[in-house]
């Protein structure tokens, strides 16, 4: 054993500042105030910039990690078709397919839990953008309708969080059949008595917005989100007018009755929790007694508390 070469030479180096090996995603910058964020603030603060309160996307899994309590489960989802059509364009669709499974580590662009939100059960779909821009092809239509059944199932409410570009084009026709079959998957929820609450994140667009995305039984989003059908561009040039600023965005929307309410991703999941409480604590209530009580009559309509949790948030 050479001490001089093993030993000695790298502790003088050290001494005398050798280079050393730093990772690169420390630091990372803001893309609205360009400020630069230690990771680990980042990370506490759920990708919300401590300076300008500019929200980041999250995947599907940090937003299952936000909302569920400890000890959730992930259910695993049916297998679709992997290349309905033999697709190809530059690239065969299949081979597209994969590299996204492989680099993001899941089958589509959908993940489904269960658990509890703060004690109140629910049922969780969470879109994963960075998955073929969270594309709605037939493994997310089954995604979406095994999540519906599943709440259904364990008599919860069904919660989901969009991130997509819309339909996915390799998938022709049979992604456009999923805008029903997911309208469908929501009636299922809203038949059974249970709450289907929907939080658009940013971006939701397309064919998702075009089904199931508009339906919910209340309807939130996240502060910044873009949120619309076609790019303001293409609205532009077919309407052949000036559309106002910020018009696909969650506040101006909020502003036109499109939304419910626009809620910061820090509170996001105790008002989650406290829409479940109210929702079912209401539906229950009257089944509850058998005789009348005094003061029942004075709890509000449906509407009345809807409106009431959108105030308090």
């Amino acid at each position: 054993m050479n001490w001089i070469s093993d030993w000695a030479l790298p502790k003088i180096q050290t001494l005398f500042g050798a280079k050393r090996d730093v990772p690169d995603n420390l630091w990372h910058k803001c893309p609205a105030c360009e400020q630069m964020i230690f990771h680990r603030d980042l990370e506490r603060g759920l990708y919300v910039c401590p300076h300008c309160a500019y929200h980041m996307r999250a995947g599907a899994t940090q937003r299952l990690q936000w909302t569920l309590d400890e000890g959730f489960q992930r259910i695993e989802l049916p297998k679709a078709p992997a290349d309905p059509l033999r697709f190809r364009d530059s690239r065969r669709y299949v081979d597209r397919l994969r590299e996204a499974q492989a680099k993001i580590g899941q089958d589509d662009a959908v993940l489904v839990a269960h658990g509890a939100i703060e004690g109140e059960r629910a049922v969780v779909a969470a879109f994963e953008f960075n998955f073929m821009a969270g594309s709605m092809g037939s493994g997310v239509g089954e995604a979406l309708v095994t999540a519906a059944k599943l709440a259904v199932l364990q008599d919860a409410p069904l919660i989901v969080f969009t991130a997509s570009g819309g339909a996915r084009m390799q998938e022709g026709a049979i992604s456009l059949m999923q805008m029903p079959r997911t309208v469908i998957a929501s009636r299922m929820v809203k038949e059974a008595g249970l709450p289907f609450i929907v939080v658009l994140t940013d971006p939701t667009t397309g064919g998702v917005t075009a089904s199931f995305a508009m339906l919910g039984d209340i309807q939130i989003a996240e502060p910044g989100a873009l949120i619309g059908f076609a790019g303001a561009r293409v609205i532009e040039q077919t309407v052949r007018e000036k559309l106002p600023e910020g018009f696909q965005r969650a506040e101006y929307l909020l502003e036109h009755g499109i939304l419910d309410m626009v809620v910061p991703r820090p509170e996001m999941r105790a008002t989650l929790a406290r829409l479940i409480g109210l929702l079912r604590n209401h539906e229950r209530a009257p089944l509850a007694e058998a005789e009348p009580v005094p003061g029942l009559a004075a709890l509000p309509a449906p509407d009345a508390a809807r409106d009431e949790a959108t105030q308090s948030s």
